[in-house]
């Protein structure tokens, strides 16, 4: 075994031991609340939980976030803990990160580049981000994966599923395994650059009307399945723009509304990460969208689903409510589960229900959904619980997370007019032409 690959084992055996050891301690607590009847203090288990995963600053942390953000997935206490955790991976110094631009693209890699900066522009849990330019002096953005990411990761998946199943003993509201299945799915395909390339193509074909939307363009020559160099492209933090007037802030969102949802409705593609890192707003009011790692393509059918749901809440036709919740893969519903997924329905599709201008919530809860979450949570609890298709980790969480943005910008928009717009003339079998054709053009995998 050579040197490094000891290393190799050496970091992922601490990594297992490391978490593992935290992990298993919070296991037993739970395990003597109940079995021994003693008492646990949530508050301080889930403080226990966050440097259990955030200790880490990888993989695991990045999915915590995600979790701390999808409604159930993880109880109150849990959630305002994990959602302290901040994508702060220490970047590679520039030794490493000339071993690692050597390795990805060879001893010459320098000339390859009209300039390349040396210290990163931005770092986060699965690599890091380098200002350079083309030979002909075009704006580049490089990301660099950290080195053995993919051992991490699978390190880092085995603690999640630990971590979930202890948390699953202490609450059976929401069964985490399809959680599980969709989120680690899902972080394994963020490591393969060559794929985010792809589909950064197929964002800028289904948006390619959308002149308030911005997508990258990869370098092909410069990148490879760890290294993805793509153009630079110019903005600011969301949360720079909170202040300004109204009627910018409104343009922001109907952007961001628009960058979402037209390739769910048009293509049945949803970009499953709407963290405040992943985008930039430009001076007109138009958005860049920076990261394509986290794409869930949908089967027309689970589309045309969403808006049967919606039209079921409209009319209050339980039978087509049920109808959709199968298409979307949930099972064994009973009169008592549709009510309490009705709940959750309810708030999601609220703002689209109304024909007139209106923030996307009306209530003073400072975060999207929490309060509509734990009255859900506590019904599916009394009820037996649930347990959520794949299909819906990423819808969920994109609706929550935009909502989260809506919020932050103090948008108020007619949502209904926007959504009726887009869905207008929905047909499943349009659908199905149009998605096959952009993911062949783009060499997108199906939906599995």
């Amino acid at each position: 075994m050579s040197e490094n690959e000891d290393n190799r084992l050496g970091g992922r055996a601490r990594r297992y031991v490391q978490v593992g050891t935290r992990v298993g301690t919070l296991a037993a607590r739970l395990a003597g609340e109940r079995y021994l009847g003693l008492k646990l203090d949530k508050a301080e288990h889930a403080e226990g939980l966050k440097q259990a995963l955030g200790g880490l600053k990888g993989p695991l942390m990045k999915v915590a976030q995600i979790l701390a953000t999808i409604p159930d997935a993880l109880p109150e206490e849990y959630a305002r803990e994990l959602q302290q955790l901040q994508s702060n991976a220490p970047a590679m110094g520039w030794l490493f990160v000339k071993r690692r631009m050597a390795a990805e693209l060879g001893p010459d890699w320098r000339a390859k580049f009209g300039s390349f900066e040396a210290e990163a522009a931005a770092a986060a849990s699965l690599g890091q981000v380098h200002r350079a330019t083309t030979k002909d002096g075009r704006a580049l953005a490089c990301k660099l994966q950290y080195p053995d990411m993919q051992s991490a990761v699978e390190a880092d998946l085995r603690q999640l599923k630990l971590a979930m199943s202890v948390y699953e003993r202490y609450d059976k509201a929401i069964s985490t395994a399809r959680i599980y299945d969709e989120l680690s799915a899902r972080l394994r395909e963020e490591l393969d650059y060559a794929l985010e390339a792809r589909h950064m193509a197929l964002y800028a074909l289904m948006l390619e009307a959308e002149d308030g939307v911005h997508v990258p363009v990869t370098e092909l020559p410069l990148s490879t399945k760890r290294l993805l160099s793509m153009s630079w492209l110019e903005g600011g933090p969301l949360l720079g723009v909170v202040d300004r007037e109204l009627e910018f802030r409104n343009r922001v969102a109907l952007n961001m509304f628009r960058a979402w949802y037209v390739p769910f409705y048009f293509y049945g593609a949803i970009h499953g990460d709407p963290h405040l890192g992943n985008y930039s707003v430009r001076e007109d009011g138009s958005v860049n969208l920076l990261d394509f790692g986290c794409v869930r393509i949908f089967k027309p059918s689970f589309v045309e689903g969403v808006i049967d749901l919606y039209k079921a809440l409209q009319t209050g036709d339980d039978d087509l409510a049920v109808h959709a919740y199968t298409i979307w893969g949930f099972e064994n519903l009973t009169k008592e589960k549709i009510e309490v997924l009705n709940l959750w329905a309810r708030f999601v599709y609220a703002p689209l229900m109304e024909d007139r201008q209106r923030p996307i919530q009306e209530t003073n809860d400072g975060l999207y959904g929490r309060s509509v979450a734990e009255k859900v949570h506590a019904e599916l609890r009394r009820i037996g619980g649930v347990a959520p298709p794949r299909e819906f980790v990423l819808m969920d969480r994109a609706a929550i997370g935009l909502g989260s943005v809506f919020l932050h910008l103090k948008a108020e928009i007619n949502w209904y007019r926007q959504f009726h717009e887009m869905i207008e003339g929905f047909d499943v079998k349009a659908l199905e032409k149009r998605q096959a054709k952009a993911l062949k053009t783009a060499d997108v995998p199906a939906a599995a």
